[in-house]
């Protein structure tokens, strides 16, 4: 099976990404490459957080391996949290607290509308190729649901009345901004893969 490092220490996005490719594909998270390293996120944009860890892994093994960047975006917040999402209450901070700063934030707005994207870098034979999707929705006033992570048990995608948190894994993935990128990361690889393992 052709192999692809994810290059993430997230085993929650690990399991979200390997449902979705299924066994076309052998993903390997950094740990199981043997990989002990945490790679900064210093951009101001989505695009370059996902290349900066996708460079990072694949100038440290030389093998095909891919990145994604994830943000929230609130539209009364002007986009906030969006790179910082995962650090939106500072660093080492958990997603309770991010969720609550968001809430907090939020308190008394009528407009909650807001947006999940999702960049994947791939670098695939020194080439790097990039690909996102978006989900839309609205944050919700209260966090409900135990499944999914981050801000999934605030986030209700439009189409629907639950959280991502409330929602099964199959569920989540008929709105997913991440099904949505890697569906175009698959479309590639599949187009891409009689050339790539002959």
């Amino acid at each position: 099976m052709n192999k692809l490092i994810f290059a993430t220490n997230n085993e929650n996005k690990v399991a979200e990404i390997k449902s979705i490719i299924g066994d076309l594909f052998n993903v390997v998270s950094l740990k199981d490459s043997g990989i002990e390293k945490d790679i900064p996120e210093p951009h101001e944009t989505l695009e370059e957080n996902a290349s900066e860890k996708s460079w990072t892994i694949y100038n440290l093994t030389g093998e095909n391996c891919f990145s994604e960047d994830t943000g929230l975006e609130t539209e009364a917040l002007n986009g906030e949290p969006g790179v910082k999402s995962a650090r939106y209450a500072g660093e080492g901070r958990s997603f309770t607290d991010n969720i609550q700063k968001l809430l907090t934030l939020l308190n008394g707005v009528e407009n909650r509308k807001a947006r999940f994207r999702t960049v994947i870098s791939l670098i695939i034979d020194g080439q790097e190729h990039l690909f996102s999707g978006s989900c839309e929705g609205h944050i919700g006033l209260e966090p409900k649901g135990e499944k999914g992570f981050g801000y999934d048990p605030v986030f209700i995608p439009v189409g629907d009345t639950r959280t991502f948190a409330e929602m099964s894994l199959e569920d989540k993935n008929i709105y997913s901004h991440r099904k949505k990128a890697t569906a175009q990361l698959l479309s590639f690889l599949s187009q891409y893969g009689k050339k790539m393992y002959q």
